[in-house]
């Protein structure tokens, strides 16, 4: 994957997670690749942290949204919901993912839920579906020193309660990274 050009359609699953979603901000704010998402998946995430904390405010999560959508350029996906009813996947309440990585050009799909996204549907719009971690890895890879300050700047932000460089990868890990916190323990001294 060569992370410098492409498109990549962040799925709901990724967004849930605090600790992920800034993590996935942090690197979209980069310019290592440009990273996009729609309204539908904002409500999606939104809906399923309500569900789970009824007692975070609305208020507080719709103030998350749009500060997603005010800091990466060009993020929000729209006019892509025209191509839903042609697609086919094994949920079909993931269609509006695929249509909008269509629309939006993304080379890339990064979700947990690799299943519901299978490579030969995806193949055949230039797509692949990207588990977090091997996509965060594979950004690592490309440039480890950007992505090493981006991970510094957002443990440097978290400040109720801050935590320490193992505090912070065991999080990270926690939320289904392994890989990516194997290759950030090799940089601890730069987090």
């Amino acid at each position: 994957m060569n992370v410098s050009k492409i498109t990549a359609l962040y799925d709901a699953c990724l967004l849930y997670s605090a600790p992920l979603r800034d993590l996935l901000m942090h690197l979209a704010l980069t310019d290592l690749f440009y990273a996009k998402w729609t309204d539908a998946i904002h409500d999606e995430w939104i809906q399923n942290v309500r569900k789970d904390r009824p007692e975070l405010p609305l208020a507080q999560l719709e103030r998350t949204r749009q500060l997603m959508n005010v800091h990466v350029l060009d993020c929000l996906v729209t006019g892509y919901e025209g191509l839903i009813p042609s697609l086919v996947l094994p949920d079909a309440d993931d269609r509006h993912v695929l249509a909008a990585a269509i629309h939006a050009g993304a080379s890339s799909i990064v979700t947990f839920n690799l299943k519901d996204f299978p490579a030969e549907t995806l193949r055949a719009h230039g797509i692949e579906a990207i588990h977090p971690d091997e996509f965060v890895v594979s950004l690592f890879q490309s440039e480890p020193l950007v992505v090493c300050a981006a991970v510094n700047r957002q443990r440097a932000n978290l400040k109720n309660p801050p935590k320490s460089v193992a505090e912070f990868l065991d999080t990270l890990e926690r939320h289904g990274l392994p890989k990516t916190v194997a290759l950030l323990r090799q940089f601890a001294d730069d987090l």
